[in-house]
């Protein structure tokens, strides 16, 4: 540009449109399956040729010819060097808060309880050893993805953490990741680097689980690479819900719609009023807003996404609300505890005038790795029980197994299944007081 020339005009986009919850839902529809094809070619060659396979990918759409795969601690050390002070202590404080609000969420190692009279029952929590976590790259640095990952998963107790990130890493992500404990880190981004954290190759190791955000091409890896490792939830791009009333304030409101629709050109915005007059008033202020922003050519991409449900009262409102069912959903309504109560489906809730989405997304401590595409009607946010699993513990006196021992052997027998009701008989002698009585005759 030359050094005269005027700054470009922005240009308002088409004003935003009144949807049903129905399109909103069409709209949102995991495409993951568009690329299967291409992703189970990447599997099956990172499978077939495993680092090598790693390289070549990562110079073919990275544009990044690497030395090696893994980041080296002279490279972390070197990240730091390149950062404020205020950035490494806001990193610091995110951490702990993430950390303080992930360990409220674990249950004890072990618990148990007598039910009745030598009948004991109880539930042993145990975390997994082995973990990767996928940080995305592309048109932002994803710091925050890097705490909200391995963060949870130290503090639920796992032994290994390690990660994936395209490269070249950003400064800032390098270090958060240090600062939440990941053992290990990688420079492979998309489906190669979730096919080599399930399959394993001669450098990485493979993991029981597989957590964090991505594109469609990270998405569909993690879908067909389920039988080989567990995964969080499918994700898509970012989407934010604004449930509001005549009482909420419309330029808060733009600004947290604005601030998930700056994630990428496919992230997607509504609002659920009972207010007719709102919409128009939200959009004058998105407008007012949009024009400074320095991402408003992402933020007017994702406006073609999104749109405004006016229902008739508010309770029609919560319901419309709960279809949706929104990765990120504002409540600003008179009565807001009163809405929260009647919201089955959402990712993250975020109550008041006072809590923006951004909140969530860095500092507050709960986690902002979450469903999208409706999937919040079925899974949960990442949380920390996520990275442990459970099992039953029962333990049982004689005189606890001989007051179960009824119900036992009768339903063992309704079944067909003789030995099971065996066991019990035998610990009380009753199998051979039987031979004794067949000898004789």
């Amino acid at each position: 540009m030359a050094k005269n020339a005027e700054p470009q005009k922005f240009v308002e986009p088409e004003k935003w449109k009144e949807i049903s919850e129905e399109y909103w839902i069409s709209n949102r529809k995991n495409e993951t399956d568009k690329v299967k094809d291409i992703v189970e070619g990447i599997i099956e060659q990172v499978k077939t040729q495993g680092d090598k396979a790693l390289i070549e990918l990562t110079e073919k759409f990275d544009k990044v010819k690497l030395k090696h795969l893994q980041v080296t601690r002279d490279e972390i050390d070197a990240a730091y060097e390149k950062l404020d002070q205020e950035v490494i202590d806001e990193l610091e404080n995110a951490a702990y808060n993430i950390s303080r609000f992930h360990r409220m969420q674990l249950p004890p190692d072990m618990w148990t309880t007598e039910v009745e009279p030598g009948i004991t029952l109880g539930i042993k929590s145990t975390p997994l050893n082995r973990v990767g976590c996928y940080i995305p790259g592309g048109l932002a640095a994803y710091p925050s993805s890097a705490l909200m990952t391995v963060v949870a998963a130290k503090t639920a107790g796992v032994d290994e953490v390690i990660c994936c990130t395209p490269a070249p890493v950003q400064p800032a992500v390098l270090a958060a990741l240090d600062i939440a404990g990941c053992d290990e880190i990688y420079t492979v981004g998309g489906s190669q680097a979730i096919a080599a954290m399930a399959l394993g190759t001669e450098s990485i190791e493979k993991v029981q689980m597989i957590v964090g955000p991505g594109n469609m091409f990270v998405t569909e890896a993690k879908i067909l690479l389920q039988k080989e490792v567990l995964i969080d939830f499918p994700a898509g791009p970012s989407e934010a819900a604004v449930l509001a009333d005549s009482s909420a304030v419309p330029e808060y409101v733009a600004a947290d719609l604005i601030a998930q629709g700056e994630h990428g050109p496919s992230s997607a915005y509504v609002l659920v009023t009972d207010d007719p007059e709102l919409p128009d008033k939200v959009w004058k202020c998105m407008m007012d807003i949009l024009k400074d922003e320095p991402r408003k050519d992402i933020i007017t991409k994702s406006t073609a996404n999104s749109g405004y449900i006016v229902c008739k009262n508010m309770d029609l409102a919560i319901e419309t609300m709960n279809g949706v069912a929104p990765e990120h959903l504002c409540i600003e309504v008179k009565d807001p505890q009163d809405a929260l109560s009647k919201i089955r489906n959402a990712g993250s809730i975020f109550v008041g005038p006072y809590t923006p989405i951004a909140a969530g997304d860095y500092a507050s401590g709960t986690n902002h790795v979450l469903p999208t595409s409706g999937y919040a009607k079925v899974y949960s946010g990442l949380t920390a029980n996520m990275f442990r699993k459970t099992s039953t513990v029962q333990m049982l006196t004689k005189e606890g197994l001989e007051s179960l021992a009824p119900t036992i052997t009768t339903l063992a027998r309704v079944e067909g299944l003789h030995a099971h009701g065996m066991s019990v008989d035998i610990r009380f002698g009753k199998k051979k007081k039987e031979k004794k009585k067949s000898g004789k005759k």
